[in-house]
């Protein structure tokens, strides 16, 4: 059985597609955006999640649309809990809805 490709968080995103290739560091980006640089080190690193907030000051910054990071964010979400729930939701018998 093949191993499943890990979920890839924003941070991820963030910093191969967007920071590397602008030549843009994490110090710059928190200063242009007005945020503190350990919270866009978290973000790089996987700690912490990109907020509502953050996808607005990104998608300004970068060109891009606030629902990019959150799509990205929730699909990390999911992904990393059902992984996280596996057992349980394969104990669930569907309901099926009458014919």
């Amino acid at each position: 059985m093949s191993e499943k490709i890990p979920s890839t968080h924003p941070g991820d995103i963030l910093l191969r597609d967007f920071l590397e290739p602008l030549q843009i560091t994490q110090y710059r980006l928190a200063r242009d955006v007005g945020v503190q640089q350990t919270r866009i080190g978290q973000i790089v690193r996987g700690e912490r999640s990109v907020t509502a907030e953050t996808a607005l000051l990104f998608a300004k910054y970068l060109g891009t649309t606030p629902e990019f990071w959150l799509k990205l964010q929730d699909r990390h979400d999911l992904e990393t809990r059902e992984e996280e729930m596996a057992e349980r939701l394969a104990a669930i018998e569907p309901i099926h809805a009458a014919s």
